[in-house]
């Protein structure tokens, strides 16, 4: 049976899209249909002057009600004589009419919240010197650059590995026996520094990658000087060994005197200075920085 109302459709289909609004309703079956009905006004003549301005008397006196029954809010408000016309009809006393008619001079921004930029440079390109709150203080470029290379150097060796870079031909070096042995036993902490090590046996040394920033022509004399503080201050333990090496590549690696630097790039060397564990410091212990302050200044010209 099912099958045969589904074939000829007999059974009513299931229609979830359809609007149920438009369906009758089922209890208006029952109800007698009304047939609609227009009402019109018979004695309206639009070509008639009398009824139009009829009709335009009955729209103000419309429009005097509504008036009247806004005007009825502001019973009982006190205004000055000076005031009354204009603003009692708006409903507005004077001292609002006086504020909306001053002229704002103020400015959005005090000059207190706004940050001027830092203002350093150099001398002899050598120290770099910054503004601080009691004076100014006067910072050593390459010393500055030690201590930071110096943790940063460290922090790789024994937390965090540093960044490779590769290079597109490997760079090949002769060093005498002795020194290939020295570089032996230090591979894994320069490994750990950036230096990758392609071969390193007899007297051939040949590096696939340096650490970043360092330039491929001098990457011989970095090591040459890594080698000879080593055996001019043999460490007895692995965390002196990390020690020397890290003075050693960041005594090599750091900014030279002499070097000219742009204003971003002593910002930047100075916010990372104040970021180090010891910034007053080289990690040969030489001072990095000197203090000026105003009262010193004042004294050279009493």
């Amino acid at each position: 049976v099912k099958h045969s109302l589904g074939q000829f459709s007999i059974a009513p289909i299931l229609d979830f899209n359809k609007d149920g609004d438009v369906d009758t309703p089922y209890e208006y079956s029952k109800k007698s249909p009304v047939n609609p009905s227009i009402e019109v006004d018979r004695s309206f003549n639009p070509f008639e002057e009398d009824s139009r301005s009829g009709r335009g008397n009955a729209h103000i006196a419309i429009q005097k009600q509504k008036s009247s029954s806004w005007e009825s809010l502001y019973i009982g408000l006190q205004e000055s004589g000076q005031s009354q016309g204009t603003s009692s009809i708006l409903g507005l006393s004077s001292f609002e009419v006086e504020l909306e008619s001053e002229e704002i001079t103020g400015r959005l921004f005090s000059d207190k919240g706004i940050s001027t930029k830092e203002v350093t440079f150099q001398i002899q390109n050598k120290y770099i010197v910054c503004a601080i709150k009691s004076g100014m203080m006067v910072i050593h470029q390459n010393l500055a650059h030690q201590r930071v290379l110096y943790e940063e150097l460290l922090k790789n060796m024994t937390v965090q590995e540093a960044v490779s870079q590769q290079l597109l031909f490997p760079l090949h070096f002769q060093f005498s026996k002795p020194k290939v042995e020295l570089l032996k036993t230090i591979k894994e902490q320069l490994e750990y520094t950036g230096f990758v090590f392609s071969a390193l046996e007899n007297e051939k040394v040949a590096i696939s990658g340096v650490p970043a920033g360092v330039l491929e022509s001098s990457v011989e004399g970095i090591l040459e000087q890594l080698l000879s503080d080593i055996e001019n201050e043999v460490p007895d333990a692995g965390f002196s060994q990390n020690d020397v090496l890290a003075k050693s590549l960041a005594k090599s690696l750091a900014i030279k005197s002499g070097v000219f630097m742009e204003a971003e790039a002593q910002e930047h060397l100075i916010h990372q200075l104040f970021a180090c564990k010891e910034p007053s410091v080289s990690p040969d212990n030489r001072p990095v920085l000197a203090t000026l302050e105003v009262s010193d200044l004042d004294k050279k010209f009493i």
